[in-house]
């Protein structure tokens, strides 16, 4: 059984940070999904794939794994660069604002 452990990207929808400290251990599918004749729902007996364990650091997922003698595949993050604006968002509202408010 191999595994793959890695940071997850941050999500399309996110301008920060959140929830991309985690490191996640996650299973492969096994087995091809199913479509269930009456109701038209995919499924699986393969429950593996449903497991997703949240470690606080790489070193800690690698551990674990080693402790229960799963293969894994440690795939390296993508940092990103940091946005930082000197002011920001309440550079809008300041009152010694340079520049006329022109909306």
């Amino acid at each position: 059984m191999r595994a793959r452990i890695y940071q997850p990207a941050r999500n399309a929808m996110q301008s920060g940070t959140g929830k991309t400290k985690v490191w996640l251990l996650e299973f492969p599918q096994a087995e091809a999904r199913e479509i269930d004749p009456l109701m038209g729902w995919t499924g699986s007996s393969d429950t593996q794939n449903q497991v997703r364990l949240r470690f606080d650091s790489r070193e800690a997922a690698e551990a674990y794994a080693r402790e229960r003698g799963i293969d894994v595949t440690v795939a390296a993050p993508h940092k990103r660069a940091p946005n930082i604006r000197v002011r920001g968002y309440g550079e809008n509202f300041a009152t010694d604002r340079k520049g006329a408010w022109t909306h």
